[in-house]
């Protein structure tokens, strides 16, 4: 694969690109935000969710390569779809899968590959990652969170606009981010490139265990975590103790993002709950396998998100307008709905 001199037609592509990469920049940012939002509704846990606009000189040179002669993109503003990019960064592969059957439940997905399986089904060890070419359509439906998030894609006029979003575990990024940056950034002997590859590989086998490891670590210790109603030593819930009683009240339940025990500790403190003790005795109120069924959870629910969804079927009205709340007063209603509607 080369890149030869550059033509006309590349270079109006080009063109067209810079011109449009403000837009696409906003884009990206809205990209972020919603799947943010997504995310967090859906209580899957995640490292980090980041995104980056193809840059101008990165287009042009993408725009250029040719093999055997033959430019690899005839139509570069059509065939380039990375233009926009979103990672998201997850702690174990199991949730990968819970992410992408999100990304396709609320989005429309126009690609979706599994390179680490493509890469195990050919007997190697290597590049693992999920990539997924992803729309905002104007009429897609999308529920629940995809509903509150949706008007945050409309304001950023997301509508058409494609993003390519990588999904993989933090030990999945480590490998590709060193493995890109030896083998493009760094200056490898030709001796040497045999047992590179050797290593490579190896880390690659390693890596794969230890992401097996670690999911097999938080499904032993969600199996095992006793239903703790130790009181906490401040006047208050917070978010460490939450954690540990969440973790057995709802032992089912997949974990949160770190930030969301706090974060829904202060909405406890707002509605006068202070103990762990207070909150049990609260929860035995809820017909929890009614919640499921009416939430109609497609992806594995994290304990934060079967929280929420109790504190919002005990106090209804008066939960959607908390304080903390008050960034997703139309989410909520809309669940709440879901929770009042009668069983059939």
């Amino acid at each position: 694969m080369t890149s030869g001199i550059q033509t006309e037609p590349v270079r109006e592509a080009v063109r067209a690109y810079a011109a449009r990469q403000p837009q696409l920049t906003a884009a990206t940012a809205g990209y972020v935000t919603l799947i943010r939002t997504l995310l967090d509704d859906a209580g899957i846990d995640y490292l980090s969710v980041t995104g980056r606009t193809k840059s101008v000189a990165s287009f042009s040179a993408k725009a250029n390569r040719t093999e055997a002669g033959v430019p690899l993109y005839p139509e570069p503003l059509e065939q380039i779809t990375d233009q926009i990019g979103v990672r998201v960064i997850t702690y174990v592969h199991n949730d990968v899968a819970a992410v992408a059957e999100l990304l396709a439940d609320q989005l429309t997905i126009l690609d979706d590959r599994d390179l680490g399986e493509e890469t195990a089904r050919s007997g190697r060890f290597g590049y693992a990652s999920r990539h997924l070419l992803v729309r905002v359509d104007g009429d897609h439906d999308a529920e629940d969170a995809g509903d509150d998030a949706g008007d945050e894609a409309d304001d950023l006029a997301l509508a058409g606009e494609r993003a390519s979003v990588q999904v993989r575990t933090v030990l999945q990024h480590a490998w590709a981010e060193f493995e890109h940056d030896i083998r493009y950034k760094g200056n490898v002997p030709e001796d040497a490139a045999a047992d590179l590859d050797r290593r490579f590989t190896l880390a690659a086998g390693l890596i794969e265990l230890a992401d097996r490891e670690f999911a097999t670590i938080r499904e032993r210790i969600q199996a095992a975590a006793p239903g703790s109603t130790t009181e906490p030593e401040a006047d208050h819930i917070v978010g460490q103790d939450l954690a540990t009683f969440l973790a057995g009240h709802y032992s089912d339940a997949g974990w949160s993002h770190t930030d969301h025990y706090d974060w829904i500790a202060g909405l406890l403190t707002e509605l006068g709950i202070d103990t762990v003790d207070d909150l049990a005795d609260l929860l035995t109120s809820v017909d929890a396998d009614a919640v499921i069924r009416r939430m109609g959870y497609r992806y594995p629910a994290g304990a934060v998100r079967r929280l929420d969804d109790a504190l919002l079927a005990i106090f209804g009205e008066q939960y959607v307008t908390l304080a903390g709340n008050s960034h997703r007063v139309p989410l909520l209603r809309a669940r709440l709905e879901k929770l009042s509607t009668p069983e059939t």
